[in-house]
């Protein structure tokens, strides 16, 4: 259990939050590249644990690591570990002394936390584990107020909370270094929002795919499926420009009827460009417009360093885009161009991803993020449903399960080469790029799940996806 290192070469813990468990390693993982850092972790390394032992890094790279996620709550400089207390003794005791040294001077202040997943202690234990802390040369003096050092041991009892042991699974120690952004979750939380609409994208998964498309400063952000901003509001808050385009013309302007509860229609600021002012983002604002998401309206080269975006599904807004079932439309006889409103019909679920995964391969920049929404129906769901394209690579596919019987899935994919002639006739050469036709059914598979119960008909009404 001893961790034999320098500086070069320390152990860090990370302590991650147990909820969006299959969202954490992509954006770990996303976090580390910015920096072009591996992830590099033990052999006994459990994706589901709460506790992340990681090797190779330095603490600016945990400190990064730290000022951007919201699935990691803190990390910490790994002194030792243990499944029992006599093996974190040893552990602890292995651990170079030249390493403890500048944290345990006489001169300094320091406190000791103690902190157990999937169980409660009481004070009176958390003091006696704090006591059997004793051999530890701590010179300075306790300051649990405002403390210069801040230590903590970690227990892990498993995730059943139906069989917890007496002792724990695992124990941990190590110094403190830096929390998480979880605080980004409340502060931008939704219900707290300027403008918002039906499905406004919650304020933890849109900082989530802001991660996993790794939105940095001065890059260039664009939403094709805007709706009220969210994902914009997002990725401003970790120095993007943002942009987007969306079909609602109601929405884009912020008018029409309000969402928000108890009023009935928009205010005269309520729009997209008032959200990013509320953040203090208003100046990385570069504008929206309406447009439809099948029709680019934008130069062909790449512009964007990230496309994040969640896709209508059918349930409570429409996929719609302009055009008509008849061969030849006429514009009325007094058209002047100004006024006009194109004829919408209907856009099929799998037209949307492969018109977005084209457009992503054309206006993306080489090493270019998309990141977007794919709706599943769970008992058919297979990963040859999840669309690709031959110049975007797949990344990460993380499931958020919406009911029983659907879900979504979160689709990272990197552009790894320009778009060539070939391409455009892939899917006639490989199966793998055939637009999946199967997921046009969801909105009926939907209502269908949502209408049995027991196997009878009741009258269950969808509830919002976010």
């Amino acid at each position: 259990m001893a961790l034999h290192c320098g500086r070069a070469c320390r152990q860090y813990l990370l302590h991650l939050a147990h909820d969006n468990v299959d969202f954490r390693l992509p954006e770990i993982k996303a976090l580390l590249s910015l920096r072009n850092r591996p992830f590099d972790t033990s052999e006994t390394f459990n994706e589901k644990s709460p506790f992340w032992q990681l090797n190779g890094l330095s603490e600016d790279d945990i400190r990064s690591v730290m000022s951007r996620t919201v699935c990691g709550k803190s990390a910490f400089e790994l002194w030792g570990h243990g499944t029992t207390i006599d093996e974190l003794r040893t552990s602890l005791l292995e651990y170079p002394a030249e390493n403890m040294a500048p944290y345990l001077q006489q001169n300094s202040t320091y406190k000791i936390n103690v902190y157990t997943f999937n169980k409660t202690l009481v004070f009176k234990d958390r003091i006696e584990k704090i006591d059997a802390l004793d051999f530890l040369p701590f010179k300075g003096t306790v300051n649990l107020k405002d403390p210069e050092h801040i230590f903590c041991l970690l227990e892990d009892y498993g995730s059943d909370p139906n069989d917890i042991p007496e002792e724990p699974f695992h124990m941990y120690f190590g110094r403190w270094i830096a929390d998480g952004q979880r605080e980004l979750i409340r502060s931008y939380s939704v219900k707290k929002r300027h403008f918002i609409g039906n499905t406004s994208m919650d304020a933890g998964l849109s900082f989530i795919m802001a991660n996993h498309a790794k939105v940095k400063a001065d890059d260039l952000v664009y939403d094709p499926f805007v709706g009220t901003g969210s994902l914009l509001v997002a990725c401003s808050r970790f120095g993007a420009y943002v942009c987007g385009t969306d079909i609602d013309y109601n929405t884009i302007h912020g008018i029409g009827k309000a969402s928000r509860k108890n009023q009935k229609w928009r205010g005269p600021d309520e729009n997209i460009r008032a959200n990013l002012r509320q953040y203090g983002t208003e100046s990385l604002y570069v504008d929206v417009m309406v447009s439809d998401a099948s029709k680019t309206v934008w130069r062909k080269n790449a512009q964007f360093d990230a496309i994040v975006t969640d896709p209508p599904y059918g349930i409570r807004e429409s996929t719609r885009r302009t055009g008509s079932h008849k061969d030849i439309i006429k514009p009325p006889e007094d058209f002047s161009g100004e006024s006009h409103v194109p004829v919408s019909m209907a856009y099929h679920l799998s037209d949307i991803f492969a018109d977005l995964l084209n457009f992503a391969a054309h206006h993306l920049v080489l090493g270019g993020r998309l990141v977007y929404w794919l709706p599943i129906y769970r008992p058919e769901y297979c990963e040859e449903m999840v669309p690709l394209h031959p110049c975007l690579t797949l990344t990460s596919n993380c499931e958020q399960t919406l009911s029983s019987h659907t879900s979504r899935r979160l689709i990272t994919m990197e552009k790894t080469k320009e778009p060539e002639d070939s391409d455009r006739l892939a899917h006639l050469a490989d199966p793998r790029f055939t637009p999946y036709q199967g997921h046009n059914s969801f909105r009926e598979k939907y209502f269908c799940g949502l209408t049995k119960k027991n196997g009878k008909d009741s009258k269950a009404t969808p509830k919002n996806k976010d």
